[in-house]
Formats: C-alpha cells, sequence, structure tokens
C-alpha cells in the first residue's frame, strides 16, 4: 500500500504552503490531519498536518512511537516508508480514519494520555 495518494500529498502541500510564513509566529494554523499513518505491529502513530513545500518528504503532525510520550514535530516520509515493527509489517495508512478535531487538540489528549487515540 502507498503511504500517501497523490490526492493526500497535495493537501498536505497545501497545508504547508500556508503555514510556510506563519510558522513560528501566533497566527500559526491549527489544522485537523489530513492522514493517520501507523504500524500494524509496533503501536506507533502518525497524524500528519503538513509538508514542507521546500523538502517534500518532510512531514509535520503527532508523532507517537509508542513508547508513552507523544509530541509534535517532522518526521521523514522516506524514514516512514522504512519503518518495520517486531514482525516486519511495514507502516500502513489508516483507510478509516476520520479526524474530528484540530491536531493540537489530539496532541493535548495525547499528552495527558501517554497514547495516541483517535
Amino acid at each position: 500500500m502507498q503511504l500517501l495518494t497523490q490526492d493526500l500529498r497535495d493537501k498536505l502541500l497545501a497545508n504547508g504552503r500556508q503555514q510556510q510564513p506563519l510558522r513560528g509566529t501566533s497566527d500559526e494554523i491549527d489544522f485537523v490531519p489530513v492522514v493517520k499513518l501507523f504500524t500494524p505491529d509496533a503501536g506507533a502513530t502518525w497524524l500528519l498536518t503538513e509538508m514542507d513545500p521546500d523538502d517534500p518528504d518532510i512531514a509535520f503532525g503527532l508523532c507517537d512511537l509508542g513508547v508513552g510520550s507523544p509530541e509534535l514535530g517532522s518526521v521523514s516520509l522516506a524514514e516512514l516508508a522504512a519503518v518495520r515493527g517486531r514482525l516486519g509489517l511495514p507502516v500502513e495508512r489508516d483507510l478509516h480514519f476520520q479526524p474530528n478535531r484540530t491536531l493540537s487538540a489530539y496532541a493535548d489528549i495525547a499528552q495527558r494520555d501517554g497514547a495516541t487515540r483517535t
């Protein structure tokens, strides 16, 4: 399975272009996640909201490696494509993910609970 379809890439890049001039200011946009990626055999989850238009290998979102300390940050999509869980399974896209809150709301809950809940 492809991690990202062209439609998802387009949405992530559009968000990245919107965010780029606002990054680091109080006007940053709190997007709703575009895609959820996860390891079916390792407990890691990524909720991604945007891609860097200058380096489309880099995505931003909530990164939860399944060790109790989820955080907002950037991740390499090429590295995600290479990740394998305990049973050797690759990262997958959650085809049924329906975001219902902004990224910061997911992050607040994840940091409180020590895990990403969707």
